[in-house]
Formats: structure tokens, sequence, C-alpha cells
């Protein structure tokens, strides 16, 4: 990492392009000034903020959400301004773009066995899309009520007096019971992009264990109890099979497909290829967005969506194995990837485990981006990291022992990542003992750009699935 600046000289960028942006768009009338207002403020607010608070990450990750904005409205907006206009806006959007990105290249902390960032426009920006969708993060995390925050800190400490009683704490792997297969799994014929695809639905039949504080309230949540998975077939069920596991947001169709290249890991590799949705996400959402209620202070809500996706991701497993796939391999993004380590604990059979950008630890991503308005309630009200990484133990891949022999585990992950920190990642190297690991220089949101992370996928597929 370089040297910290107290007031980078980046910021003078973001504050130009905020006060021009605001200025042109007024000038040209009211519904101008409005579309140009958001990114404006934020790009203007960003700078100032960095050149008076440098060390607040949400002050530059405004900054790159402005400007990511500002890089979408400033087409429209040439109807309204001019032609010229808006390309000085686009330029100056751009501009702040790979402003805020360096500004946070120059804040990321260098990782031991983790090759050093050397600063680049194209680094800055892909940096720079991680800040912008942290801040949209924050924007819609919602602020828990009095009674929610007393609520969280109350079966956080309920939870780990059952764990610690049951065992649990101390071998994690007990909390988790062996699922049957799903049986009758009901499908629909869909579409997208010119690829048929089926939409799979059945009872998920998960339930957490009598007793376990959230219980009731999680049974309540009527959009988990049907699992949902979206399945690109072969034409040949013997085929090697692939359990692709979205990440934190997804559990949409189009993005899911897209994200995965479903469709060319059918074509090119010949595999069923799986895409369970995650509880909360996607036909599981209990909130406006998909994953709300998943992250946050509510530690509890959070086990019991990691504990039932493991649940059904093992009964996915049984109903492939009952209709002849012999070797099946389960492939993970951000949260996915998480998902697929603590899989990896639970079923020794699996071909191969591929954790792509994996989140490790859930506690600290909650600490470190789940925002400090809603962090500040829920500490005043007695909340305590130390028993959340306690109680989160049981759904951890850093708590369970792999069962898949070392050399089926594959991880690749991004060194200049600003979701999952590359430190989190090299910890489940640690815990791994030695996987097949593949780190490029680049951040969480573009891992698709870089070949060498299609190299090193079509490896492990070919290593475990051919």
């Amino acid at each position: 990492m370089e040297q910290t600046l107290r007031r980078p000289p980046e910021a003078w960028a973001l504050v130009a392009a905020g006060i021009v942006w605001l200025a042109a768009a007024s000038a040209t009338g009211a519904l101008a000034f409005a579309l140009a207002l958001l990114p404006g403020a934020l790009l203007l607010a960003s700078g100032v903020g960095c050149l008076l608070i440098w060390d607040d990450p949400r002050v530059r990750r405004s900054g790159a959400l402005g400007a990511l904005l500002g890089l979408l409205l400033a087409l429209p907006l040439a109807a309204l301004t001019g032609a010229a206009t808006a390309l000085l806006l686009f330029v100056l959007a751009g501009a702040a773009f790979a402003a805020a990105g360096r500004i946070s290249l120059r804040e990321t902390p260098s990782t031991p066995g983790v090759t050093e960032l050397e600063p680049s426009l194209r680094l800055s920006g892909e940096i720079a899309a991680d800040d912008a969708m942290l801040a949209f993060f924050d924007l819609v995390l919602p602020q828990p009520t009095d009674a929610e925050a007393q609520r969280h800190v109350r079966e956080l400490a309920e939870a780990e007096e059952l764990f610690a009683a049951r065992g649990w704490l101390e071998k994690p792997a007990s909390f988790h019971v062996a699922p049957p297969p799903f049986a009758a799994v009901a499908s629909e014929k869909r579409r997208f992009a010119g690829k048929d695809f089926e939409h799979l639905r059945v009872e998920s039949g998960y339930a957490p264990h009598p007793d376990e504080p959230g219980r009731e309230r999680w049974l309540g949540y009527a959009p988990t109890r049907d699992a949902h998975a979206w399945l690109l077939r072969h034409g040949d069920p013997t085929r090697p099979w692939l359990v692709c596991i979205h990440g934190y947001r997804m559990g949409h169709a189009p993005i899911d497909l897209t994200a995965f290249r479903a469709a060319q890991l059918r074509d090119r590799f010949g595999l069923n290829v799986l895409l369970p949705v995650l509880p909360l996400h996607g036909p599981r959402r209990i909130g406006r967005l998909s994953g709300d209620g998943f992250f946050g202070a509510d530690v509890l809500d959070m086990l019991h969506t990691e504990a039932q996706a493991i649940w059904d991701l093992r009964r996915w497993l049984g109903w492939i194995r009952a209709q002849g796939g012999a070797h099946v391999g389960a492939y993970g993004l951000s949260l996915g990837g998480y998902t697929a380590a603590l899989l990896a604990c639970l079923d020794a059979e699996l071909a191969c485990v591929v954790a792509g950008i994996p989140a490790t630890d859930l506690a600290a991503l909650v600490w470190e981006h789940g925002g400090e308005h809603i962090l500040r309630v829920a500490e005043s009200r007695g909340l305590e990291r130390a028993r959340a990484e306690r109680v989160l133990r049981v759904v951890s891949p850093l708590a369970l022992a792999p069962l898949v022999p070392a050399e089926r585990r594959w991880i690749f992950a991004a060194s200049a990542d600003q979701l999952v920190p590359a430190a989190h990642v090299q910890r489940l190297v640690e815990h791994w003992e030695g996987p097949r690991t593949h780190w490029y220089e680049g951040a969480h949101l573009t891992f698709g750009a870089h070949a060498g992370v299609g190299r090193h996928l079509a490896e492990a597929l070919l290593a475990g699935l051919a």
C-alpha cells in the first residue's frame, strides 16, 4: 500500500466535477438540474469530505456512486443540455470515477502472500465500481428500530448460551442435520438470451432447531419455505453436474445466468448446470430488494439464511445423485463462495469446489460494511462483535474442517477487492492448507474481465469434472 495522504489531490477532481455538474445543469433548466442534482451533490460532498475527513471510506464511496450515476445520466442529459455539455459532464464523471478509485487504491492495505498492487487507470476504475456498490448497499440497508436492536442483542445472547450447551460451538458440524434429497420437483420452462432453462421449485422443508432463538420468526418468512433453482440441462443427467451458488443481492435468473456464464459452462464443458437461489434472495426475498434481511445487525436471520442454504444445497445434491449424477462440483461467487466453502465441510463426495472471490467471515463484513448508523444503535444496546463471531461459528467455513481433499479445492480472489478484503480470503487459503489459488490484480465485481480467472476455473472443472 502506498503512503496514505491526509488530503488526497484526487479529491479536487471530485469537487470540480460536482461543481460543474450542478452549475451546467442548473443553467439549462429545472428538469436538467433535477437529473444532475444527485450525482453532482454526491461528487461535491465526497470531494469536500475527502479533503476534510480523509480516513472515512464512506466518503470516497459516495463519490464513486455519484460518478457512476453521472456516467449513466450524461446521455439522457444530452437532450436537455446539448451534446457538448453532456460530453463535458460525461468526461468529468469518468475522471471523478477514476479519482475515487485511486483514493481507495491508496487506502487498500497490503496482504502477506498477495502481490503488491500497481496503480493503473484500469485498477482505479475497478475499485471505484466496488466502492459504488458498497455505497448503494449502505443506502438501502434499513435502520433498525430500538425494539429491533434490543431483540438482536437478546436473541444473540440466548443463541450463544444454547449453542454452547448443545456442543455446537465446540463441534460446529454437529449443528447441521443431514437432510433427505428432494423428490417431486416442479419445473417450468423459461428462456433468457436465446437459451432455454428451467425454473425448479420444491418445498424446502427447513426449520431451525427446536428452541433456537428466532425460529418462529424465520418460519414466518413465507417466501423462504420453497426452494428455487435455475437449471440448464445438458441432456444426459449422468453427465457431470455443476452447482453454481450466487452472491449477495443476486438470485434473479438473468443476473445469475449471466454472472456464471451458465450457458457456456453447459455447452463448452458438457455440464448440467444447477443454480439454486439462496434464502431471502430472488423469488425467496422478503423485502423490496433481493437479499433484504440478510446483511446487518440481525445475526440470527443471517445464521438461519446460511443454515437453510446448506440444507437446501444438500437436498439438491441428493436430487442430482438420485438421477445418476455421480460427479458433482460446487462453484460459488462472493457470498456463494462462502457457502460453497462451507458445503465442502459437509459433503466429502464433491468432485471439486471452487470458491470465487469468497466471503469468509460474516461478522467481520458486518462490522466493516454494515453501516455505522446500524451498528451504532445495535452496539448501544449491547451488540458484541465477539459474541456474533462465536454464534456464527456453526456456519463458518473457517470453523469447520473441509472434507473435500486439498487437490479438489480451488480459490480465485481479487488483490484489490473492496467488498471482501484480500486478508479475509487469505484466511481461507491458510485454513484450506494450500488449495489451488489464483490472485488477479483487480476488484470484486470485475472478476469476469480477467482472463486468468477463466483459465483457473476451466482448469478446476476439467480436473474435477472431466
